[in-house]
């Protein structure tokens, strides 16, 4: 990386506002459209989100100081929700380098860790699992279903991904990369954690198809997923 690149990363110019994407701008301003705290399904439904992946979105918000979380006071029998609220500091919010943060965390994978790209393919598809909806037991996905279902976590976390089902090279259209600086620079942990994710949905759903590769920047704005279907597992 070069000095312009490192004063881009570090320049202290703060922004407007926060630089969110747009599924967590939509669940900030969920947030902020109430003034009592509401819980993770509430936000979900109001945003179309799925709970697991509202609440990947509430916890970053807590985590860069947009949001609030507490725990529900009740007097009936069960267990507490936990809600969350707008903070004051969601309307006015000084720099936070993430990008930074991403530099070095994946840098340092990248030149410490033995088989770097492995151990970050298993980070993704861990999250990829988590950000899924498991079907009911003995309830089969089918390769359309899953592949929508792919689609549609690949979009909330702002990919603009675009399915291309052809019968004999069935693949996603990645149109925008949301962790572009940082996959250019180190594209054998975060491409790596990428096909992980989409390794980890298709996994969740036991569905008929997998991911099998993903080919970054064949084009200047162009990731290309590639889909096969599941091979068999040993044993």
């Amino acid at each position: 990386m070069n000095t312009v690149d490192r004063r881009e990363l570090t320049r202290a110019d703060p922004p407007a506002g926060p630089v969110l994407g747009d599924s967590r701008a939509q669940v900030l301003a969920a947030l902020q459209s109430r003034s009592d705290p509401v819980s993770v399904l509430m936000v979900a439904r109001q945003v179309g989100l799925h709970p697991n992946t509202a609440r990947f979105h509430l916890d970053h918000l807590v985590e860069q100081g947009l949001a609030a979380r507490e725990t529900e006071q009740r007097d009936a029998p069960g267990r507490p929700r936990t809600l969350y609220r707008a903070s004051s500091e969601s309307t006015r919010t000084g720099r936070r380098s993430y990008r930074l943060l991403a530099e070095i965390l994946t840098s340092y994978l990248s030149t410490q860790t033995p088989q770097a790209s492995a151990a970050a393919e298993q980070a993704g598809k861990a999250w990829g699992k988590f950000l899924t909806d498991r079907p009911a037991p003995f309830r089969e996905v089918d390769t359309a279903t899953a592949i929508r279902q792919l689609t549609e976590v690949l979009d909330d976390i702002g990919f603009a991904p675009q399915a291309d089902t052809g019968p004999s090279d069935p693949r996603i259209l990645l149109h925008h990369c949301p962790f572009r600086e940082v996959a250019e620079e180190h594209p054998d942990v975060a491409c790596a954690v990428h096909l992980g994710l989409m390794r980890g949905v298709l996994s969740e759903l036991k569905a008929p198809v997998e991911a099998t590769a993903l080919e970054p920047f064949v084009e200047p704005n162009l990731c290309v997923a590639r889909l096969a279907e599941r091979r068999p597992e040993a044993g």
